[in-house]
Parts: C-alpha cells; sequence; structure tokens
C-alpha cells in the first residue's frame, strides 16, 4: 500500500530526514517515535505533499505521490489529522465534518457522517455547537471524525493525545485500533506516548536525529532495552541508539 525508499528531506540546507525507507500494508497500524525534532511530523508532512523530498519516492498503491498537490493526495485517500488538530473553531461541529467530506460525493457524504456520528456519539450531541466550544478530547474526536470523512486509505496521526487527560487518551487509542479494523485502512502513527502506541500498532520504527535507527514488530520493540530506557521509562540500560 504505502511504500517510501530511500527518503531525503531537507530545510534549505540543512537536511531534516536521511534515506527513510518505510513500508505499511492495510489495515496496520505502525507507529512512529522519536523525541522532539527526530523528523516525525516532517515525515508526515511529506507524505502529504506539504514538504517535497529532495530524493527518494513515496507511492500509494503504486502511484508516485512525489510532486503530487496535496489536494490531489487527499483524493489519493492520504488523510492527515495533523498536530494541534487545527479544526475550524468559529464553525459548528457539523460545518468541521462536512469540510472533511469535501472531495466525496453525497452519498459517501451521508454514509460518513453516519459512520463518524455513530463512532463518537458526543460529537452528535455538539453538531450545531461551535467547534471552538469543545473539551480537548472532543477536539481531538473532532479532528478523527473530519479525517474520516476523507474516504482514508491512509490515515496520518500526528501526536493525537497531546495535552489529553490519560484516561481521554486511551479512549482514542482503543477507537483508532477499531477504526482499522473496521474500516480496513491503514495508520501511520506519530506519538511521544510511546507505551499507548505501541500497544496498538502492529510494528514500530524509531527515529532518531531523522534516521531510522531500529525497527519491528511492537511486541519486540517493547522488549528492545534500548527503547525501554529511551522511550517506555526503563532504567540502567545503556543507550546505543
Amino acid at each position: 500500500m504505502l511504500k517510501i525508499e530511500d527518503l531525503h528531506v531537507s530545510y534549505g540546507p540543512i537536511e531534516a530526514l536521511h534515506g527513510i525507507s518505510i513500508e505499511l500494508e492495510a489495515p496496520e497500524v505502525i507507529s512512529i517515535l522519536g523525541s522532539n525534532g527526530a523528523g516525525k511530523t516532517t515525515l508526515l508532512k511529506t507524505i502529504s505533499g506539504i514538504l517535497t523530498p529532495t530524493k527518494g519516492v513515496i507511492t500509494l498503491d503504486g502511484v508516485v505521490l512525489n510532486g503530487m498537490e496535496p489536494s490531489k493526495i487527499v483524493k489519493l485517500g492520504v488523510v492527515h489529522v495533523p498536530e494541534g488538530r487545527h479544526i475550524f473553531p468559529n464553525l459548528t461541529v457539523k460545518d468541521n465534518l462536512i469540510l472533511g467530506g469535501y472531495f466525496g460525493n453525497a452519498t459517501q457524504n451521508r454514509e460518513n457522517m453516519e459512520f463518524v456520528l455513530h463512532t463518537f456519539p458526543v460529537l452528535k450531541e455538539r453538531l450545531n455547537m461551535k467547534a471552538g466550544m469543545l473539551s480537548g478530547g472532543e477536539l481531538q474526536m473532532l479532528a478523527l471524525g473530519r479525517g474520516l470523512m476523507g474516504n482514508p486509505k491512509l490515515l496520518l496521526l500526528d501526536e493525537p493525545s497531546l495535552g489529553l487527560a490519560p484516561i481521554i487518551t486511551s479512549e482514542i487509542f482503543k477507537t483508532v485500533k477499531k477504526l482499522t479494523k473496521e474500516k480496513g485502512f491503514g495508520v501511520l502513527l506519530v506519538e511521544q506516548n510511546a507505551r499507548k502506541a505501541l500497544d496498538i500498532s502492529d510494528r514500530g520504527y524509531v527515529l532518531v536525529n531523522g534516521r531510522i535507527e531500529l525497527s519491528g514488530k511492537s511486541e519486540e520493540l517493547k522488549e528492545n532495552p534500548e527503547v525501554q530506557k529511551l522511550y517506555l521509562g526503563g532504567k540502567n540500560v545503556k543507550s546505543g541508539i
């Protein structure tokens, strides 16, 4: 489904990603772990067409995404839910969701709206409320719901737990895992909460300074002493990455 080969991305003269290669097959959930500045958000922005790679190839179902306009990438089924949610606070919940289905037809949008409101009942209760009045957890549900309105084949999630209470974080992550099975899309998850990310993902990659230093099944990464030390709160383990 998604294939990234030898991806390099620069901000001016500074290279942020150095030879990234990743593969994802729906309905996989893949987590991207790393500290601030490791290149995680840069990776998602490049896949969605916001940034242009200097080298390498990104394909979705064999279609090359390099150089394609973000709007065309969305039409192919790549939906980006960015860090910070970026909802429209002065629009209603309903209008925010409608915008997520901008490229869909009336039948798709109606079906997707029903699915989103079934998945997040609280949004149905808040449908005519301005989005800026929602709580942090409700805003994240709205951001996810808006993403689902885009009929994703691949959902790019950037820090969905940011600023949320632990109980809300758990609910959001369980919902993401459930949705991949119900709808059959793939998820590329960037997340600081490494434990939660590995709990719901099938595989993971660890980025360090723009390079992949570790990769493997999520259960294996949770047992890796380097990952435990750097991301899971382990102690007394010598770091090699």
